[in-house]
């Protein structure tokens, strides 16, 4: 029917007694800004009388000789006119007309009418609109949505081609055919969302139309099986993030690989409804693992695992160098590791020496920071921070510290025996004198039987 209107206004201006007719088609997405061409070939045009007409929406923009103009009250959106036509190039002859936030109405056949000096000047303009449309427009994970490429007016036996995302696509169901366009209707899944282009094909022309797709649900993690990278030590976010809006009744972040799955449901690290991520105040190494991020929406049971890689420095020490080896529990996604070595001076001001490439580097001069960072094909996957002057520091005050105690305890001990000895000594003296307090007269006897030796022995001498 909406043919049939075209082709009978498109034969009226063309009967019309002493107007030249010529048609130009022009095309535009829905939502965008069109222009529509019309320009007075007649020398010195201006003024001139312009109407701007459609036709089923009847007078458009109406502009007399005498400069009064006129705009149809079906164009106006919010309290302002969405077409326009430049002041500034009445004077070159031209009177196209703007068109802003154009929509699928808005396409059909239009007719700009110049009147000057009694000569009548008439031109056709067919304008398409193409729009790439989703109902519902953000559908929940797993519900059906229906996907729409409409283009007004139709170009009769035009066909349509979809890709998504770049890659081609064919619908899985049957399509529905209407009057303004082709209708598909799909399970909302995740490798659904994205970019969907419609191409519409008639004969030799080819026009496209482009709508982004939301699938509401989990959008952190962004995808299955993600790894995500943390640095021993450090405090991490496991994500657990769902589409604005959505409120799940019951939510988790759980351990998969860890023999008690712990589950994380009181530490969340916001207070929005949508978010239940956790967070991990000091990454150890037994937090490397997967998880599940867990989420009952309505009736629908929400699922997204990932894995959290730890990455740690090993330092060691080598014939006066230092060693420093980037290790991750999980390295299948790094392609390249990058040492930045970082100082300070007195001042704290930071310097930047040269980039060293490898998971193991040897440090000379060991001191300052390092950071190891590790990149995947998409760029960088995280980094890692050591400090290699502080282990130096350290190895030596342990060697230092482990020799003078080896020496002091040596000293200590050889002290503590001789003072053993001593008071032994001392005790089996005093032992013994008081046993032989005990008995007076024997120690009287015992003296003078040894003064009679003694006398014996100096007569013995001299005879």
């Amino acid at each position: 029917m909406m043919l049939v209107e075209i082709v009978l206004f498109g034969g009226i201006f063309l009967l019309t007694t002493g107007a030249r007719c010529e048609m130009t088609e022009v095309t535009a997405e829905a939502g965008s800004q069109v222009v529509l061409p019309c320009k007075c070939e007649i020398p010195q045009c201006d003024p001139a009388a312009i109407t701007w007409s459609k036709d089923n929406k009847g007078t458009v923009w109406r502009k007399q000789s005498s400069g009064l103009q006129y705009l149809g009250s079906s164009w106006f959106q919010k309290g302002s006119s969405r077409v326009r036509c430049p002041h500034s190039d009445f004077v070159k002859g031209k009177y196209s007309l703007e068109i802003n936030d154009v929509n699928v109405e808005d396409g059909g056949l239009y007719k700009c009418k110049v009147e000057f000096k009694g000569r009548v000047i008439e031109k056709g303009i067919m304008l398409r609109i193409l729009q790439v449309s989703f109902s519902p427009s953000a559908p929940m994970l797993g519900d059906v949505v229906s996907v729409q490429c409409t283009m007004s007016p139709w170009p009769e036996g035009a066909v349509v081609n979809w890709m998504v995302n770049s890659i081609s696509y064919e619908p899985k169901n049957s399509v529905i055919k209407n009057q303004s366009g082709r209708l598909i209707k799909e399970k909302a899944l995740e490798e659904l969302a994205g970019n969907w282009t419609c191409f519409i094909h008639e004969s030799e022309n080819v026009w496209k139309a482009t709508a982004q797709l939301s699938v509401r649900g989990i959008i952190q993690p962004s995808k299955d099986n993600i790894k995500l990278y943390a640095a021993l030590g450090s405090p991490f976010t496991m994500p657990c993030m769902f589409s604005p809006g959505i409120s799940p009744t019951w939510a988790m972040v759980e351990k998969l690989d860890s023999e008690f799955s712990p589950m994380f449901k009181n530490r969340s690290v916001s207070t929005s409804p949508s978010d239940k991520s956790i967070i991990i105040e000091e990454v150890q190494p037994e937090n490397e693992g997967k998880y599940r991020c867990t989420g009952i929406v309505k009736t629908q049971t929400l699922t997204r695992s990932m894995q959290l890689v730890v990455a740690k420095v090993v330092k060691s020490k080598k014939r006066g160098s230092v060693m420093l080896s980037c290790q991750l529990s999980d390295s299948s996604e790094v392609t390249n590791y990058e040492w930045v070595h970082v100082t300070y001076d007195i001042n704290g001001t930071k310097s930047v020496g040269s980039i060293l490439h490898g998971p193991t580097i040897t440090v000379e001069d060991n001191w300052g920071e390092w950071t190891c960072r590790y990149f995947g094909k998409s760029g960088l996957l995280g980094n890692v921070t050591t400090q290699a002057y502080l282990m130096a520091g350290l190895s030596g005050e342990k060697s230092s510290a482990a020799s003078s105690n080896t020496g002091t305890v040596i000293g200590l001990s050889f002290l503590l025996v001789i003072l053993l000895l001593i008071l032994a000594q001392m005790y089996k003296n005093h032992q013994r004198r008081k046993r032989i307090l005990q008995y007076p007269a024997l120690e009287t006897i015992v003296h003078t039987i040894s003064n009679e030796r003694e006398e014996l022995e100096k007569n013995r001498v001299k005879n």
